[in-house]
């Protein structure tokens, strides 16, 4: 009998047409992101047991925009741009666990089948999306890394556009924000194949960068519009006051994370 291989679906006699490789997962991106307050609620809502919202500032949300190569070990994807390049935006919130801070992804839509499927893996809720954002360049009339530059960025799926913004770059800054800055908690879902069986896995995991390089952070300002559509839910975030915006260029390597908790989100 054969043996099937690869890290992800479809399993093969080689493993070559598995979605994803193994871990660990390398990224070099450019990330623009746009920090708000919205109704403390309306991020409680999107916490599962036993998540509990962040004591400090618990209506900040952070929506990033990042443009990505990424690759595994040996970096051949590189070489094969359609392998390696990808466009996400996400949502990222705060919460508390057992009385630690940690960020967590609530939306996140992303242009690229690969990237679904890591997504799966890693608790991200990933969803296809049309993502578009303004790259820097020092020629020509692409904006430099500088004071007053600026960028557009445009998030739709399902034919509607859902998040639009402009950010203006002010100066350099010590940090690129404070609402991604934590380890991750997510949880990995999957339904049992059998009816009323509830959930086949349901874990809370802690993940986080395995090593982490970065380009010195510029923060701005941002116009940030949000947008109603049928099938998403982003909107219900809405805008209450604006905090800041942030540039920067990083690199990144993810190479799993930690299990906390089984059994314990209550999620149907």
């Amino acid at each position: 009998m054969t043996a099937l291989r690869g890290y992800f679906h479809p399993k093969s006699a080689s493993g070559g047409s598995s979605l994803i490789p193994s871990p660990p997962w390398l990224y070099s991106g450019d990330l623009l992101t746009v920090e708000y307050r919205t109704d403390p609620d309306r991020v409680r809502e999107l916490l599962p047991a036993p998540l509990e919202p962040a004591e400090d500032d618990p209506g900040a949300v952070a929506l990033i925009w990042a443009d990505w190569q990424s690759c595994s070990t040996g970096g051949t994807e590189l070489l094969d741009p359609v392998r390696s390049q990808y466009k996400e935006a996400f949502v990222v919130v705060r919460c508390s666990y057992q009385g630690r801070t940690y960020s967590r992804c609530v939306y996140i839509w992303v242009d690229k089948d690969f990237a679904i499927a890591r997504g799966l893996h890693q608790g991200y809720p990933k969803k296809l999306g049309s993502i578009h954002q303004t790259r820097p360049h020092p020629y020509g009339p692409a904006p430099r890394i500088e004071a007053g530059a600026r960028f557009g960025a445009t998030l739709a799926a399902a034919d509607r556009r859902l998040a639009q913004t402009v950010v203006t770059l002010r100066e350099p800054a010590e940090t690129n924000g404070f609402v991604n800055g934590h380890p991750m908690a997510h949880h990995r879902w999957l339904p049992s194949v059998e009816k009323g069986r509830g959930l086949a896995l349901d874990e809370l995991i802690e993940s986080g960068a395995a090593s982490f390089e970065g380009g010195r952070p510029w923060v701005g300002d941002a116009e940030l519009e949000l947008f109603d559509a049928p099938t998403e839910e982003l909107s219900r975030l809405e805008i209450r006051e604006p905090i800041a915006a942030y540039y920067r260029q990083v690199g990144v390597v993810w190479d799993g994370g930690r299990l906390l908790a089984s059994g314990t989100s209550g999620a149907e």
